[in-house]
């Protein structure tokens, strides 16, 4: 379940994209270079050679503290952390405590953050990208709930698109070109656009198809809550493998008298069992209605 490579864009500001690539350079032994491109990129290039960037991005609503206040301030407090590529054994603790570094250092999160996990498309197929679109499909309103998403940031992670869904399940595409055909489907920017519409919903497959080839989920609000993160991290690992193992998913939407049995029943059968996490499990469910433990209040 947690052997996938993957990657992660942290938005965040308090601080600037010089601090956070200095904060990142001390704590990795690293060193700092400046890039002057359309971001205004610095690159910090870590002890074992690997490249972490701190970019710019026109979403985030940047600010700082002032007085103890959340003050409006320029762009060079607009920070999104994009990693090297991870594995999670070997790079969990270290995401983790660069994290708090940078909160300790001054940075803050607020509602126009988000957090994308790109997960390694190397190993989908025709069957696994169907599973995926319809374990998303009939996961959404659960997840949206349980994840918290901010209105600011709808418009940047929509859920699933009912028609795409409907056309996947009736049609049964056997190619992954029909599979993208169907996906860029009334849409009518070319589909080479980096900035494509379709990217803005939970689950994006352009950068799939035209980006570096990773299936990429974009619902989670922003945090340096560095357990949140690892909850995040281990829920998109657990989903890419649930899509890439299992011989057919359903788009049904599942019982919803009990939020919580629901999610943590869910969880359970994804692998997200014992006491390794039960603070990812805890984080998922925190926002939801009902009991974890009984289905049926009668129970």
């Amino acid at each position: 379940m947690l052997t996938a490579k993957f990657g992660i864009e942290i938005e965040f500001t308090g601080i600037t994209r010089a601090r956070a690539a200095e904060v990142a350079a001390d704590f990795l032994n690293g060193t700092t270079e400046r890039a002057y491109d359309s971001y205004d990129t610095f690159k910090v290039k870590a002890a074992d050679g690997r490249i972490w960037k701190f970019m710019s991005d026109g979403s985030i609503k940047t600010e700082r503290k002032e007085n103890g206040r959340k003050v409006p301030t320029d762009k060079s407090y607009s920070v999104e952390l994009v990693s090297p590529i991870f594995t999670y054994r070997e790079d969990i603790d270290t995401l983790q405590e660069l994290i708090r570094q940078l909160r300790h250092a001054g940075a803050f999160t607020n509602n126009s953050c988000g957090i994308h996990i790109h997960l390694d498309g190397a190993n989908h197929t025709v069957r696994s990208i169907r599973n995926f679109i319809n374990i998303i499909a009939s996961k959404n309103d659960l997840f949206y709930k349980a994840l918290q998403i901010a209105p600011e940031r709808m418009h940047y992670c929509k859920k699933m698109d009912e028609v795409l869904v409907s056309k996947i399940n009736r049609k049964r595409p056997k190619t992954m070109s029909r599979i993208e055909s169907l996906w860029y489907e009334g849409y009518m920017e070319s589909t080479s656009r980096h900035y494509h519409s379709s990217r803005y919903h939970f689950l994006n497959l352009h950068s799939f198809f035209t980006g570096h080839h990773t299936v990429e989920l974009r619902g989670f609000n922003s945090t340096l809550h560095a357990g949140k993160v690892r909850s995040y991290i281990v829920l998109a690992l657990a989903l890419n493998h649930q899509a890439l193992t299992q011989k057919s998913a359903s788009a049904k939407k599942p019982q919803v008298e009990n939020e919580k049995f629901a999610m943590r029943t869910y969880l359970n059968r994804i692998g997200l069992i014992g006491d390794e996490f039960k603070n990812c499990r805890e984080h998922l469910c925190k926002h939801l209605d009902g009991n974890a433990a009984w289905r049926f209040r009668a129970a």
